[in-house]
């Protein structure tokens, strides 16, 4: 079978003020934004994007939005996510009428991007000279479409293989941050996949204290999955030897995974760090640290840093940024950001969140590789606070990454 492709050619010209062609400019750079996916931080990928469309620098850079679906399909000319906010609900990549599914041609590399029109053939979607993979979670974040960027030769922003798939799974983040000589919280990796589903784990859940029991572990403590995000699957476990209640965070996490940790709670203040480095090589930069301020918590009620405090309940929490810490605390936070992101090989961007004891200790709780981007979340925020725009922050990954 033959297949045939339309060409999309990206040309800008000049003209005077009487029509005539005077001229070709320098075209823009074309960077396909790609944003949904299947992972369960799906809807959070597209309010993030619809922040980063919004301010890009359109002067600069032709972008090209490319939608996954949650069936993992990818998509062109679907909804515009610059018309999406968390207010009106959590969106979802359809492919509505007029959509087309996104055809690769990986020995093509930098225009191996097609788009599929109703009569079969293929359309280009031009040179693509970097991708902006503003995806959260597995098949986004953990190294799978990087490494698909990877083998095609084309330019991404953002960590790459080895770092995405490490800090997309916090129990190898922590035995790569702890081989380092950074502090990391105390805590227990469980493999639930022979676990008794049909008890929902409660024949395990004697097991399981044992487990936490040797390890010393002390309460509360927060049961997670390794490999998720945006606090999903996350249960704080208050009652200490209470193997019932320990099972049923456990089989509440194994929706999400199958590997999930088991962590001492941590008196302190969780505070954030964001890290960029655009381009190879150069030595990372850490921004002043930021906290989230659960007002909740404030006025009495037990609460962490769940998913509705986090996007769904404006009222929940704030960002601050610097973090009411004296200067010196602030200072090892960012040394010890910049330190982690070195520790697991990072590239681009992440938000390195850590905790902040009483007497000043500093230990790093996680890595996100690809953060929330929203205009309010933390890692934009953070930066604007240290003097870096939102436009001019997505400016800098994307040229760091251009040949």
């Amino acid at each position: 079978m033959v297949t045939s492709y339309a060409c999309h050619v990206d040309e800008r010209a000049v003209y005077a003020a009487d029509g005539v062609k005077k001229g070709r400019t320098l075209a823009k750079k074309r960077v396909v934004v790609m944003y949904g996916g299947k992972a369960d931080e799906h809807s959070i990928s597209c309010i993030s994007t619809a922040g980063v469309l919004r301010a890009l620098d359109m002067d600069r850079f032709d972008p090209v939005p490319v939608g996954i679906t949650k069936a993992g399909q990818w998509i062109v000319d679907g909804e515009d996510p610059r018309g999406w906010n968390m207010a009106e609900g959590l969106p979802t990549v359809e492919k509505v009428e007029g959509a087309r599914d996104v055809v690769l041609d990986v020995a093509l590399g930098q225009d191996g991007f097609f788009a599929r029109n109703a009569d079969g053939s293929l359309e280009s979607l031009g040179h693509i000279d970097a991708v902006l993979p503003v995806l959260h979670g597995p098949y986004g974040e953990d190294g799978t479409i990087q490494g698909l960027f990877e083998m095609m030769n084309v330019p991404y922003v953002g960590c790459g293989v080895l770092s995405s798939a490490a800090c997309m799974d916090k129990h190898y983040t922590k035995v790569l941050l702890a081989a380092a000589g950074i502090p990391v919280a105390p805590g227990i990796t469980l493999d639930a996949r022979g676990f008794d589903v049909a008890t929902k784990f409660a024949a395990n859940g004697e097991d399981i204290l044992a487990q936490v029991q040797a390890a010393g572990l002390e309460y509360p403590l927060f049961v997670k999955p390794s490999r998720a995000g945006s606090s999903f699957g996350v249960t704080k476990v208050e009652h200490a030897d209470d193997a019932a209640e320990l099972a049923a965070a456990v089989f509440e996490a194994s929706h999400h995974d199958w590997r999930i940790l088991i962590e001492q709670g941590i008196d302190a203040r969780e505070i954030e760090c964001a890290v960029l480095c655009p381009k190879a090589g150069e030595e990372p930069q850490a921004s002043w640290p930021g906290e989230i301020v659960l007002d909740k918590r404030a006025g009495g009620d037990d609460q962490f840093y769940d998913f509705d405090s986090k996007y769904m309940d404006a009222s929940a929490s704030h960002v601050e940024v610097p973090a009411h810490l004296p200067d010196e605390t602030l200072q090892r936070v960012r040394e010890t950001a910049v330190k982690a992101f070195k520790a697991v090989d990072g590239a681009g961007l992440s938000r390195v969140d850590t905790f902040v004891t009483a007497d000043g200790e500093v230990m790093v709780n996680e890595i996100n590789t690809m953060p929330g981007f929203t205009p309010i979340s933390m890692y934009p925020k953070a930066w604007e606070a240290t003097g870096v725009t939102y436009t001019d922050l997505i400016t800098k990954l994307i040229e760091g990454v251009l040949r």
